[in-house]
C-alpha cells in the first residue's frame, strides 16, 4: 500500500475525521484531501511529519506500511486488549475510546 491507503487506514483506525486531523496537525484540510483523492500526491516532509505525529505513527509507516520501531516495542497485554476491542467497534465508538484515553493520558501528564 502507498501513502494514500495507509493514511486512510490510520484515519479509520483512529476514528479521526480529515477536518480533525487538519486542525490537530496544522496541515490544511484541502491539502490532506489532495493526499486522499484519486490522483493523490505525496506530501512534503513537513506535512508528512505533522500528520504522522498527530496520528501517532511514523512517516515510514505512512509511506510504506512498515514501521521498524513498532516491531521492537513490547506493548502491555492491556494495550493489546484495548487495541483489539477498539478495532472491532463502530467508528463513532472508536472515536470516543480514543478521546477517553487521550483525556486520561493528559490527566496523568499533568500530575507529573
Amino acid at each position: 500500500m502507498g501513502f494514500k491507503e495507509n493514511l486512510k487506514e490510520q484515519l479509520n483506525f483512529s476514528g479521526m475525521y480529515v477536518k480533525e486531523l487538519a486542525a490537530l496537525s496544522g496541515v490544511k484540510k484541502q491539502t490532506i484531501d489532495s493526499y486522499l483523492n484519486v490522483n493523490s500526491c505525496m506530501p512534503s516532509a513537513d506535512s508528512a511529519v505533522a500528520i504522522a505525529q498527530t496520528l501517532g505513527v511514523s512517516v515510514e509507516f505512512l509511506v510504506t506500511g512498515n514501521d521498524i520501531k513498532s516491531k521492537t516495542i513490547l506493548y502491555p497485554t492491556e494495550a493489546k486488549i484495548v487495541a483489539d476491542l477498539t478495532a472491532q467497534m463502530d467508528k463513532k465508538y472508536r472515536k470516543i475510546v480514543v478521546a477517553v484515553i487521550k483525556s486520561i493520558k493528559k490527566l496523568e501528564d499533568e500530575e507529573k
